[in-house]
């Protein structure tokens, strides 16, 4: 037997590899296009011009879809342990899903209206993308703790604590420098006054991005463990 056919294993395998061959194909069109600068430019510029924006919301809509089906997935397994052992508060794990659920929508808004089309309703879904969804990594770390030793390791629990930190710190200079550095076009001249906290902003952004990406990588030696059901019921 394969690895991924094991328990749900394959949605954050999916995820982490589909989330990470859209930033990449997205950049790759968008430099062999000039559409934006080699170094670091926003994940957003890479998807703002067409082709590479048709590219980018597509395959962004479809890893929303799935980090959704993650979040949810999350949920179900946390919830079934916590029923099992009574070591963690149930408005814990709900509050980690709203949050999770949050951000996704935040991705299919980001995927749905490009910076150069509709750009304060992209900043919105930024917005709602990154902030829930740090919150979301501290909050799945904080739930690793408390449900150790109950299919969780000390290792396990340290990486996405790790994770979560470097996210959350991340997050504060993709935002303020963004503020500090925004410019109307794609292309930016390093001689620019505020160029510095451009680049900054957008280091950053990636890392926080990333960060999302090797969170989610955690999740798959758990998913290996459980599989979810649909029930249909006829009422008469």
């Amino acid at each position: 037997m394969f690895w991924f056919t094991q328990g749900l294993c394959f949605l954050p395998a999916f995820l982490v590899v589909w989330s990470s061959s859209t930033f990449i194909i997205a950049y790759l069109i968008a430099l062999l296009r000039h559409d934006v600068d080699a170094v670091f430019p926003y994940i957003s510029d890479t998807g703002a011009n067409p082709p590479e924006s048709c590219i980018f919301g597509l395959m962004t809509f479809i890893a929303a879809c799935a980090a959704a089906a993650t979040v949810y997935s999350r949920y179900k397994y946390v919830e079934k342990l916590t029923r099992e052992s009574n070591v963690l508060k149930a408005s814990l794990n709900k509050a980690a899903l709203v949050l999770g659920m949050i951000s996704c929508l935040g991705m299919c808004v980001v995927a749905t209206f490009q910076e150069t089309a509709v750009e304060a309703v992209h900043d919105v879904g930024a917005l709602l993308f990154f902030v829930p969804g740090v919150v979301y990594t501290i909050l799945q770390s904080v739930i690793s703790y408390r449900v150790f030793p109950f299919r969780s390791s000390v290792c396990l629990c340290r990486a996405r604590l790790t994770i979560a930190v470097v996210a959350t710190v991340a997050l504060f200079p993709t935002a303020i420098c963004a503020y500090f550095g925004r410019q109307p076009t794609l292309h930016r001249d390093t001689k620019d006054e505020g160029y510095p906290f451009y680049l900054a902003s957008a280091i950053c952004e990636w890392i926080v991005a990333f960060s999302f990406i090797f969170f989610f990588l955690t999740y798959i030696d758990d998913f290996k463990l459980f599989t979810l059901q649909v029930i249909t019921e006829y009422e008469e």
